[in-house]
């Protein structure tokens, strides 16, 4: 339960101004099903995320265990860092979008987090707690946090929120999380 609330903080906060939220706005503004939008967000995170915190608990395995805590405490700084450099705007594919607001969204939000941000946090999330459940939870409950409420307030909610803040705030909370990791080690 320990990995819940970082996991679930991290990418909510990460999150804001994220290329994903944008595509929140592009596949509200084609397709009127918000609901089936948010189905689509979610099943696609959960896959991904789930795929990932697999990932970083299998490599957890392989890495020599006093290097562990060195490993994973710098990645969260690096992924600190990362979250203030804005995500440049990626074309989608479109022709996804001729299989309606379900198929589409799932299908460009998993590869929209493909390298993302969020995706390599919950790898290091994963390696550092030992509870996937817990982790993919929290990094998918994070992620609805986010974009949930761009499928139903848009761009109202996007002119709304301070991005510089919410950048500082992730990076923050990652290196917090980084030097809590090292000075644990």
């Amino acid at each position: 339960m320990d990995a819940f609330l970082p996991s679930t903080l991290a990418v909510a906060i990460a999150e804001i101004g994220d290329k994903t939220q944008l595509l929140t706005l592009f596949l509200t503004a084609r397709f009127a099903q918000r609901n089936a939008i948010i189905l689509g967000i979610l099943v696609a995170t959960l896959l991904n995320h789930g795929l990932s915190a697999w990932l970083g608990a299998w490599l957890v395995q392989w890495v020599p265990e006093s290097w562990g805590p060195w490993i994973i405490g710098l990645s969260f700084i690096a992924v600190g860092l990362w979250v203030l450099i804005p995500d440049k705007d990626d074309e989608e594919d479109t022709a996804i979008l001729k299989y309606g607001a379900f198929v589409a969204t799932c299908v460009l939000f998993f590869i929209a987090e493909i390298g993302d941000k969020t995706q390599v946090a919950t790898v290091i999330l994963a390696a550092r707690y030992d509870s996937l459940l817990w982790v993919i939870l929290g990094t998918t409950i994070g992620m609805m946090l986010a974009n949930v409420p761009v499928a139903y307030a848009g761009s109202w909610l996007m002119q709304k929120i301070p991005l510089q803040l919410a950048r500082w705030s992730a990076c923050g909370l990652f290196v917090g999380l980084g030097v809590l990791t090292l000075i644990m080690a």
